[in-house]
């Protein structure tokens, strides 16, 4: 279904970057929880995708353009009613570089997609749904916002998110519209699995947290909704890492690592 058609009265939820990744498993996963939603994606191609695929309604935008937006947040409350959840997930990443090649158009860019993006999506759906007196805010920041990281405009740009996050939890608490984040560690996105297939990552970033294993784009959706539903009431503005043991896991390398798993009762012949 497009934008042009109502999706029935179930809670709607937005998810800005709902074409590929944690989004795409975010919009999905709320599909099936009886969220109507909204795939926004500057990729209209996925969008529809996606959409047609839980049967939602997919909009083309840009989250750098701050008019779009706007233009976005009238049109979606316009055909399907107040808002009750928005899933900031969209976000451009950088290449690893140290500061003096870091190109400044890539730290801009980078930053104002990120940050300003980010700002532009919270301030056009939080105001109205505090207008209405209800809602739900779930930004995506990274383990990169809360730990020491070779990609310095990615890193601060998330690292603002959390904080861009907590300062409005506390402008719309009263309003009844709750503000959280969601830190995820290295996700098996696509991105991120071409990464290991192709070997650009020094080593198999599992090795590297606690539970041995990198996080399932799923899991980060489950948290997702979490958060937007109503058995997340009480809660704002926090940002829930969901990384598999990543930043407790950093600090036991110079002692030789996490130690392996014992042999499990009844595992030998």
């Amino acid at each position: 279904m497009t934008q042009d058609g109502a999706l029935g009265q179930n809670p709607l939820a937005v998810i800005i970057g709902g074409g590929n990744g944690i989004g795409e498993a975010t919009a999905r996963l709320m599909a099936e929880r009886g969220w109507r939603v909204v795939v926004a994606d500057r990729d209209p191609g996925a969008a529809e995708r996606v959409a047609a695929d839980i049967g939602g309604a997919a909009v083309t935008l840009d989250i750098a353009d701050a008019v779009a937006v706007e233009a976005a947040g009238a049109a979606i409350e316009a055909a399907h009613g107040p808002v009750g959840a928005l899933v900031v997930a969209a976000a451009v990443f950088q290449d690893v570089l140290p500061p003096a090649q870091l190109p400044l158009e890539a730290w801009e860019r980078t930053v104002h997609v990120n940050l300003t993006g980010t700002w532009y999506a919270n301030r056009t759906f939080g105001t109205r749904m505090a207008r209405h007196g209800r809602g739900s805010i779930i930004n995506i920041a990274s383990i990169a916002a809360i730990g020491s990281v070779p990609v310095h405009a990615y890193a601060s740009s998330k690292a603002a998110v959390v904080s861009l996050t907590l300062n409005l939890a506390g402008e719309w608490g009263r309003a009844g519209v709750r503000v959280n984040c969601v830190s995820p560690g290295s996700t098996l996105v696509p991105r991120v699995a071409e990464r290991i297939r192709s070997g650009r990552y020094a080593a198999d970033p599992a090795e590297f947290t606690a539970l041995g294993r990198i996080v399932q784009p799923s899991e980060v959706a489950e948290t997702i909704e979490f958060l937007a539903s109503e058995r997340a009431s009480a809660i704002t503005g926090v940002n829930l890492v969901v990384d598999a043991g990543w930043h407790v896991a950093g600090t036991w390398a110079q002692y030789g690592g996490v130690r392996p798993a014992p042999e499990r009762v009844g595992s030998a012949g």
